[in-house]
C-alpha cells in the first residue's frame, strides 16, 4: 500500500534528513513539503493525505497550533527537538513521537505503525458506507463501489457501478467521509477511485469506458500511486 505524505519542518538540515529517508521506502509518496504549517493547511484543504510528519516547534504557527486547527487529521508523525511536547502531542492521539536527532530504524519503526494504521481503515473502508444528501434524500452508498467523482459547478456527482448521485459537498468533505486511500485527486474536477482505473494514455485515464483527464499538477502523485 502507497502512504501519500507531506513534510511540516522549518529547519533546512532537517527537512533535507526527513526527505532522505521517506525517499528510502518506496510506499512513501511525498506529495509537498512546507517550511511553516500555514500552507500545509491550506493544502490539506484540497488534497488528500495519509500522512504528516509535523515539526512542533515552529515560529509564527506552531504543530500544536495545526494540530489545533486541522479539524479531520490524518496518521501524525511528531518530529521535534523538545521531548516535553511528547504529552501534549498524544492529546491529539498521533500515531508516533520522533525525537530528534532520530535514525533510520526508528523512522521506519514510526512509519510502519502509521501504514498499519492506515490499512486497518482501508480493511474497515471495504464494507464501509456512508450517506450522501440530495436534494430530496439521504442515499446509502457503499464506498467499495465507488468508481470516480466529478465536480460539476456547486455539486458533485458520484458515479458507481450501479447508479449515479448528485451531491452539494466538496472534494475535501467527501474524501473525508470516504476515510480510504483509494481515493485520489487526478484533476482538480475529478478523484477515482485507484483500484477501477481500466488503463492510462498520455493526459487521461479510463474507468468503465467513462475518460477522466489527469491534470499535470496531479500525474505525478497518481503515477507513483500506481507503482509506475
Amino acid at each position: 500500500m502507497k502512504l501519500r505524505v507531506i513534510a511540516i519542518e522549518d529547519e533546512p538540515l532537517a527537512m533535507k534528513k526527513l526527505v532522505g529517508f521517506i525517499a528510502k521506502l518506496d510506499y512513501l509518496i511525498l506529495l509537498k513539503t512546507f517550511d511553516n504549517a500555514i500552507e500545509a493547511i491550506s493544502f490539506l484543504k484540497n488534497e488528500t493525505v495519509d500522512l504528516i510528519f509535523l515539526d512542533i516547534q515552529m515560529e509564527e504557527f506552531t504543530g500544536i497550533q495545526f494540530l489545533e486547527t486541522v479539524k479531520t487529521l490524518p496518521q501524525i508523525i511528531i518530529t521535534t527537538a523538545y521531548s516535553e511536547y511528547a504529552i501534549k502531542g498524544y492529546e491529539f492521539n498521533v500515531t508516533d513521537y520522533l525525537l530528534k536527532p532520530y535514525t533510520f530504524d526508528r523512522f521506519v519503526k514510526a512509519v510502519s505503525k502509521a501504514a498499519d494504521d492506515v490499512k486497518n481503515d482501508s480493511l474497515t473502508t471495504a464494507s464501509h458506507t456512508i450517506f450522501l444528501k440530495t436534494e430530496s434524500r439521504l442515499e446509502k452508498v457503499v464506498v467499495a463501489d465507488i468508481q470516480y467523482i466529478e465536480g460539476m459547478s456547486e455539486y458533485l456527482r458520484v458515479v458507481t457501478s450501479d447508479k449515479k448521485l448528485m451531491t452539494r459537498q466538496s472534494f475535501k468533505s467527501l474524501a473525508n467521509s470516504l476515510a480510504s486511500p483509494n481515493f485520489m485527486r487526478v484533476h482538480k474536477s475529478y478523484m477515482v477511485a485507484l483500484d477501477k482505473i481500466d488503463c492510462i494514455e498520455k493526459n487521461r485515464l479510463t474507468i468503465n469506458e467513462k475518460i477522466i483527464p489527469i491534470g499535470e499538477l496531479y500525474k505525478e502523485s497518481l503515477f507513483k500511486a500506481l507503482g509506475i
